[in-house]
């Protein structure tokens, strides 16, 4: 069974950048059959799905974030990372890791709590 697990700082200063990894365990993030996601959740707010790179590299981008979002793997360590650019309070949230299949969400990380404040 797969299992994710994000990782990364819990305080971030604003107009640093955000950088958390995903660790991939139990499948690889290079399978035909999956994209790998990060989504977020800011307090007292719904999912926001952030982005996705594919099994072949590939990234997409919500058109909101686009400009300041940066999905990019390292297939030697099973990981996939995020990288959030000018962070402001507004991007405080629980930021969460996904497995993409068919067009669903279907394997979640446990999510991590980004604080951003001086």
């Amino acid at each position: 069974q797969v299992q994710l697990q994000e990782s990364g700082p819990g305080l971030v200063k604003p107009s640093q950048t955000l950088s958390l990894t995903c660790t991939v365990s139990g499948g690889s993030i290079t399978s035909s059959y999956y994209a790998w996601s990060w989504i977020r959740q800011p307090p007292g707010k719904g999912l926001e799905w952030m982005g996705v790179i594919d099994n072949d590299g590939s990234t997409y981008y919500s058109p909101s974030l686009k400009s300041r979002t940066s999905i990019s793997r390292d297939t030697s360590k099973n990981q996939f990372s995020l990288q959030l650019s000018s962070v402001t309070p507004e991007d405080t949230a629980v930021y969460y890791c996904a497995r993409a299949s068919g067009g669903s969400l279907d394997s979640w990380g446990q999510g991590t709590q980004v604080t951003v404040s001086s």
